[in-house]
């Protein structure tokens, strides 16, 4: 079967900072249910729903990476950008032990597509797999157009992922700091956290600059230091 699974492309792998245990701010009892879907003892789909910046694809390869620890072959796929093209691009996708479909919304609409995912996951469902499925709303609020496929996505387990408030902002920063070896002094984190979007994503490309210009520089992140560096790439 190794040979017939599509694999996570090396650029898509999990990288240490995607796992499961360092995802910040889970609704209780969501870890542990993913922890149970990547090593296939629990029965049914799981279905995640959340805004930009939630951690969706965090959580999706952080599961995939603990299937393949527990010797489970995994696949990921994002669905934006295949508006019109699913059917071929899940082709021998069902034999994975665990396939994880992100961003749904980006086909909803689409009746190939939704035909394409429902023939899908009846195949995993026949087969006894369960899928892993991730959207910025619930199945009933993505526009979808075949009921049948709604109805199989309502039944899967459904989680709604919170926004990060500032001390969940804190708490991931500081983590990914400590993960890196990195000093973060906690005024100079206020600091950040005063100045930049709330956007997840935009606060991680920051901090991944902070990290190479702390790592040529030989300094810690304090306040000055954070100034220079930020301020230097807006001129």
């Amino acid at each position: 079967m190794a040979d017939l699974v599509p694999q996570l492309p090396l650029a898509l792998r999990a990288p240490p900072e995607q796992r499961l245990s360092r995802y910040v701010g889970a609704p209780a009892g969501l870890l542990e249910a993913l922890h149970a879907l990547a090593t296939g003892s629990t029965p049914g789909g799981l279905f995640l729903q959340g805004p930009s910046a939630t951690g969706k694809t965090h959580l999706l390869l952080g599961t995939c990476a603990e299937a393949e620890i527990a010797g489970r072959q995994a696949a990921y796929l994002t669905l934006r950008g295949l508006r019109g093209r699913v059917r071929a691009a899940v082709e021998g996708l069902d034999r994975a032990d665990l396939l994880a479909l992100d961003d749904l919304e980006a086909v909803a609409g689409d009746r190939d597509d939704e035909v394409a995912l429902f023939d899908l996951h009846n195949r995993l469902r026949d087969a006894g797999r369960a899928p892993l499925y991730a959207a910025a709303e619930g199945p009933d609020a993505l526009g979808l157009g075949l009921p049948d496929l709604r109805s199989r996505l309502a039944q899967c387990a459904r989680w709604t992922l919170p926004v990060l408030d500032d001390a969940g902002r804190a708490a991931l920063l500081r983590q990914r700091a400590a993960a890196r070896g990195l000093e973060f002094d906690d005024a100079a984190l206020d600091w950040l956290l005063r100045r930049c979007s709330r956007d997840l994503g935009n606060l991680t490309a920051i901090f991944e600059r902070l990290d190479r210009a702390s790592l040529a520089a030989q300094r810690r992140l304090t306040v000055p230091f954070l100034r220079q560096v930020l301020e230097a790439g807006q001129t």
